[in-house]
């Protein structure tokens, strides 16, 4: 029998703390929670939790800086944000910070509850052409999907799991022009999205890791006015 889905909500409102505690553990998901940016952050790192369900206006510490560090210790929970801010700054924020969806107070539980299921599904269900756990050469570089890490000139990076992910979609699709909007659905997941800009932010990084010329790259091309396209 599989063990439950692991869920740390981080969470400032004690009434919204409460009701998505009870209404999750309804539903059989085991469920801790935290106050504040500082502790949800300790918790999350400590426990490693399959979902993360994070406020933006947390105390001691804010959701976003929350977020950075979580993927700065290429923690592998996804990531639901939780905020009343609802501007595009801040959703594009979020996504480039990692998240894996944002969520605009306020929610019904059952729209939550099918996002949850969403981003669980893309994180576990993916059946890749690429083997995560091989080394991929690209170039001059190696790619360590194991150990998040690229090696290059001598020089070893660190990469995102996005960042990871997005190079992964690419080398699936090698040859292959990809339109940002398709990018945006099959490695984050949206549906919908209000601005592109968060895939080539991404891009911009993985090109300054993998190309020794990142201004004139010759793995990841852009193709102008559609999106990109891959080549070894």
């Amino acid at each position: 029998m599989s063990s439950p889905t692991r869920v740390l909500i981080i969470e400032d409102e004690p009434p919204l703390r409460m009701a998505l505690e009870d209404a999750l553990k309804a539903e059989g998901f085991s469920v801790s929670s935290a106050a504040d940016g500082e502790s949800g952050l300790r918790r999350a790192l400590e426990d490693g939790p399959d979902v993360i369900l994070l406020d933006l206006m947390l105390p001691k510490r804010d959701g976003f800086s929350v977020l950075k560090a979580l993927r700065e210790d290429r923690l592998s929970s996804a990531v639901i944000i939780l905020s009343a801010r609802g501007e595009e700054l801040d959703r594009i924020q979020g996504f480039e910070y990692g998240a894996d969806d944002y969520v605009v107070k306020p929610f019904s539980t059952d729209e939550l509850l099918l996002r949850i299921r969403a981003v669980l599904r893309r994180s576990q269900g993916r059946t890749p052409g690429v083997d995560p756990s091989a080394r991929q050469r690209i170039g001059d570089a190696e790619v360590d999907f194991e150990s998040y890490t690229l090696l290059r000139g001598g020089k070893r990076h660190g990469l995102s799991r996005r960042e990871l992910e997005l190079l992964q979609f690419f080398l699936e699709h090698e040859g292959e022009v990809l339109e940002r909007a398709r990018i945006l659905r099959q490695v984050w997941g949206l549906e919908a999205y209000p601005s592109t800009r968060t895939v080539d932010t991404h891009v911009l990084k993985l090109r300054k890791k993998l190309e020794p010329e990142p201004d004139q790259p010759r793995h990841i091309l852009t193709i102008h006015g559609v999106g990109y396209r891959f080549e070894r």
